[in-house]
């Protein structure tokens, strides 16, 4: 936790003052009450602000860069999901570049146009890319606007920018997620450690989201029932209020229970374990003699470039998924480089496919509200009766699909 700034005497003057971001603040005369309550009243001021970077600058000279700083910072703790602050840091990236100096005064319309054409530079940014960055922008400039750092107008004037239009812009249009066959998810698992493996076969059952399978933790699990609950205190839609519970039956059971053996707060499936049965089985595969070459371990780097976590997150899960892709569907060696991108892609999934598998499995036997209940599609002003029947459907649903 930052030091916050303390009350102290100036010799020289016989002031009270403090210092925040290298500036010096005076309040009269020391230890007198009213010269405490400025400090006091400073100090409430800068700790309303989190803490900014920004604090204290004169908002005719704070300039963009300072501002996308003080937004990161405020990010950085804000955000719970890394993911999202990744997201927040890419979309300051056309500011950086572009108007690091410029005073953030002066920036309005013509500057927020000139970003968004910064992303569509490449043209392998599709057009949700672009619009999602720009929004992202726009809600930097709405939180500037909530902490006095720029007037109003240059939110509700860039809000008027309207996003790009499907047709009428050169970006390509973004790949719309679908389910993946299940060959190809059938033909990647033996090239998956057993944990990886488990992992896939629970989401495909259970219909979550990645970022919710990375997040149980046995103390999560309620096995009170024949159809286990795992309640998340943290998912997706959390800060809109929001419940969501995964509902596990008898053959994602089979696959979880094996990985409540341990600390209640850690992690079902760990990466370390994933690691350790990749080495494993790379023994295994192992062609020289044990009494020849390196002893397992031996040949080990000092410092490895990336060591295991103690849990899997989004990346890392969907990196292992598509390193195995890439054994399981190897491009034929006579394809140009460019023609063994495009065999990777078609022979590629992310486990956000999964999802949309368990989605159309559920829909097609149940219905769209047996997907809804699955899925955790609901709105925020469901009553609570309906949560009831949704409870009850969809543990009905889990207890025949697995």
């Amino acid at each position: 936790m930052a030091r916050l700034p303390s009350y102290r005497l100036h010799k020289a003057s016989g002031q009270g003052c403090t210092t925040i971001r290298g500036i010096v603040y005076y309040f009269g005369p020391f230890k007198l009450e009213s010269s405490k309550a400025k400090f006091r009243k400073l100090l409430a001021e800068y700790l309303s602000t989190n803490l900014s970077p920004a604090f204290g600058t004169n908002p005719r000279d704070l300039t963009m860069a300072e501002l996308t700083l003080a937004y990161l910072a405020h990010a950085e703790t804000y955000y719970t999901v890394k993911s999202t602050y990744d997201n927040l840091e890419r979309a300051c990236k056309p500011v950086e570049e572009l108007y690091a100096d410029l005073p953030a005064k002066d920036f309005g319309v013509l500057q927020f146009r000139t970003c968004r054409d910064w992303w569509l530079k490449d043209p392998k940014r599709s057009r949700g890319y672009v619009n999602e960055h720009a929004g992202r922008l726009l809600r930097i400039l709405k939180w500037a606007v909530g902490q006095g750092m720029i007037p109003p107008s240059i939110f509700e004037a860039c809000k008027c920018v309207e996003s790009l239009k499907a047709g009428r812009c050169t970006a390509s249009e973004p790949k719309k997620v679908t389910c993946v066959p299940q060959n190809l998810v059938d033909a990647t698992l033996p090239h998956l450690t057993q944990v990886v493996r488990d992992m896939v076969r629970f989401q495909q059952l259970v219909g979550c989201r990645p970022g919710e399978l990375c997040k149980i933790t046995p103390s999560l699990v309620d096995r009170s029932e024949d159809v286990w609950q795992i309640r998340l205190p943290k998912h997706k839609t959390a800060y809109l209020g929001k419940d969501r519970t995964l509902y596990v039956g008898p053959q994602a059971q089979a696959i979880l229970c094996k990985y409540l053996l341990r600390d209640e707060n850690a992690a079902c499936f760990s990466p370390i374990e994933s690691e350790k049965q990749r080495l494993a089985a790379k023994h295994d595969a192992r062609v020289t003699p044990l009494n020849c070459g390196n002893k397992p371990g031996s040949n080990r780097v000092r410092t490895p470039r990336r060591t295991p976590g103690t849990a899997f997150d989004t990346g890392s899960y969907a990196h292992s998924i598509k390193a195995a892709c890439k054994r399981a569907f190897p491009a034929p060696k006579e394809l140009s480089n460019d023609a063994k991108k495009q065999w990777q892609i078609a022979h590629a999934w992310a486990p956000n496919q999964l999802r949309h598998n368990a989605a159309t499995t559920v829909r097609k036997k149940f219905g769209l509200e047996g997907a809804q209940v699955i899925l955790g599609h609901s709105d925020i002003g469901i009553s609570q009766v309906y949560a009831e029947i949704d409870a009850s459907k969809a543990m009905s649903i889990a207890r025949q699909i697995g």
